[in-house]
């Protein structure tokens, strides 16, 4: 068996609350170990986060400034749990990653570059740590995509276990 869905988010830090919630509501009710589920959540914050900040351009508009197009003001976040993996995706339709960024196609194995006590900086690093895999990409002229996965352990009893 397996579970797949969609959201459609709004580029406000509101979001990322929503989304983390879904995706932990969804695993516990699949069987999903809780320190599995807590990994996930955690780099699918950072990943919405990251969509929320850097994105697109900012929601409202200047006065006088042309009305921002509404697919520029959203986010998506997919996630797939699917035997014993959970696949979850971050679009957004923001300038995308450097191509410095996307070379490798993944976040630098290294640790954060900021400072200690610097508030920025750490998302892609700390998704990189709490996944299996992760995907940085482009789409030229649309924005970026965040994928990363996780092989997934299953609480006794578990709904969706995989034999």
């Amino acid at each position: 068996m397996s579970i797949w869905w969609s959201l459609h988010l709004r580029r406000e830090a509101a979001s990322v609350p929503l989304a983390r919630r879904l995706l932990l509501g969804t695993m516990e009710t699949a069987g999903v170990d809780p320190d599995i589920s807590f990994d996930l959540s955690v780099a699918l914050s950072e990943a919405c986060a990251n969509a929320v900040e850097h994105g697109g351009p900012a929601a409202e508009a200047g006065a006088g400034a042309e009305p921002v197009p509404q697919a520029c003001a959203e986010y998506r976040v997919t996630a797939y749990l699917d035997g014993d993996r959970c696949r979850i995706e971050v679009t957004d339709s923001g300038p995308g990653f450097p191509a410095a960024t996307v070379a490798g196609r993944r976040p630098p194995p290294a640790g954060p570059s900021e400072p200690s006590e610097s508030e920025h900086g750490r998302g892609l690093w700390l998704i990189a740590e709490l996944a299996d895999h992760v995907r940085l990409r482009n789409r030229p002229g649309r924005g970026a995509v965040v994928s990363f996965d996780k092989i997934l352990k299953w609480r006794e009893g578990a709904l969706l276990k995989v034999s």
